[in-house]
């Protein structure tokens, strides 16, 4: 598995699976991209209730197909059709929020359980027909690429690339609408159009992604990749490329994997990808990771028990508690036998003058500033300034060492 791997990697594996693998990191790229605009819009449930009303155009193209002589497997028919089908699933969520008093997740709610309700029913009404048990739309649901043809993934291909030409060319006026439209709107966007053109994106990635991973799995691709994104960033053009980067990733190497062993389904393992990146950023961002949070959590519990200790050594009082002795005897303040060190002695007569300085700051300044900037682990000296330590220095006297 591992040459297959590989070799589905470098794009070895015949030209579909090479089309298929370059569709999908470019589907990967426009549904992270994209995806990043509703998180910011906090609407990532429009992109579930896109994807389920899906299936009703699927069924009616197959069967408008058949009727007119065809088979009903012509992949740009059943995508034109289910583009219809989604579009006005979109109108009617964006009416019901606009006219009625109905909130949007209701309208995203109905709208999503009457569309997937009406494609079941017209699925099972399909696998009746003559020419319905040899349909495989089954594979819309899950996704599916055995079957695929070489014209298939051509249509996937070109799909992605418009997609990411168009996350390209709208992503200032959708950033700026995703982050503040109440703002958008002052400066002159038409905050409808663009909301409208940010569904229409991600209608348009919901289609092309039916058949590589599934109108129930492609909505993973939206949300999970710009979630992953947030980890690494605050900045929002960041967020966007970041997402795109790991919803590329994902295809490429989804695809890979699946190519390696054809009996593992293409769009379970893009999400399956997807959500390792995910679980990596969970763990390992620098800011926001799960590890990062720990680690602050130890250096502040340890800056903690170092002040506790000085001031203990300062105050000649005797420590008892395991942690602040360890953290002393690691920082070289206190010997074996807990009795302080040179260095020991000096870091807590610094430490008790610093806490009689903000005793003074305070009675000096008499305000809610100094006493809120002041959380007893900070340096003094990267408060106040030299100046103002001075003054309080004067009111002090001089400082008196340690002798624990």
């Amino acid at each position: 598995m591992s040459s297959n791997f590989i070799n589905a990697l470098l794009l070895q594996s015949g030209y579909n699976a090479a089309l298929v693998a370059i569709g999908a990191t470019l589907l990967g790229i426009a549904a992270g991209s994209g995806g990043t605009f509703l998180f910011l819009r906090k609407r990532a449930l429009v992109s579930d209730a896109v994807a389920h009303a899906t299936l009703p155009g699927v069924g009616i193209a197959f069967m408008l197909m058949v009727a007119f002589g065809g088979d009903g497997r012509s992949l740009i028919g059943l995508l034109l059709g289910s583009a219809i089908s989604a579009g006005i699933g979109l109108l009617i969520v964006e009416w019901i929020s606009r006219r009625t008093r109905l909130a949007e997740d209701a309208a995203i709610g109905a709208v999503l359980s009457v569309f997937f309700g009406l494609g079941i029913v017209l699925l099972t009404i399909i696998q009746t027909m003559s020419r319905g048990k040899q349909a495989g739309l089954e594979g819309f649901l899950l996704g599916s690429t055995a079957g695929m043809l070489f014209q298939d993934a051509v249509v996937i291909a070109i799909g992605g690339a418009l997609s990411v030409l168009a996350v390209i060319m709208l992503r200032r006026p959708m950033t700026l609408v995703a982050f503040d439209p109440e703002f958008a709107a002052a400066s002159g966007v038409n905050v409808r159009r663009i909301d409208l053109a940010m569904m229409g994106l991600v209608m348009a990635v919901t289609v092309i992604g039916l058949k590589l991973v599934g109108l129930i799995l492609v909505v993973a691709m939206l949300i999970i990749p710009p979630v992953t994104a947030r980890f690494w960033t605050d900045r929002t053009d960041h967020v966007i490329w970041i997402a795109g980067a790991v919803g590329g990733l994902s295809g490429y190497i989804g695809t890979a994997l699946s190519a390696s062993a054809p009996k593992m389904p293409t769009g379970p393992i893009i999400v399956i990808v997807c959500f390792a990146l995910f679980a990596l950023s969970l763990l390992l961002a620098p800011n926001r990771g799960v590890l990062a949070a720990v680690f602050r959590h130890l250096r502040f519990q340890r800056r903690v028990h170092m002040r506790q200790g000085l001031l203990a050594l300062a105050h000649q009082e005797q420590i008892f508690d395991p942690l602040t002795i360890r953290v002393l005897r690691r920082a070289g303040l206190i010997r074996a036998d807990s009795v302080a060190t040179a260095k020991g002695k000096a870091l807590a007569s610094k430490t008790l003058r610093d806490e009689k300085r903000w005793e003074v700051a305070r009675q000096i300044h008499q305000d809610d500033v100094i006493s809120g900037r002041y959380d007893g682990l900070t340096p003094i000296e990267a408060i106040l300034t030299r100046d103002e330590i001075s003054e309080i220095d004067r009111h002090l006297g001089p400082p008196v060492p340690a002798t624990a």
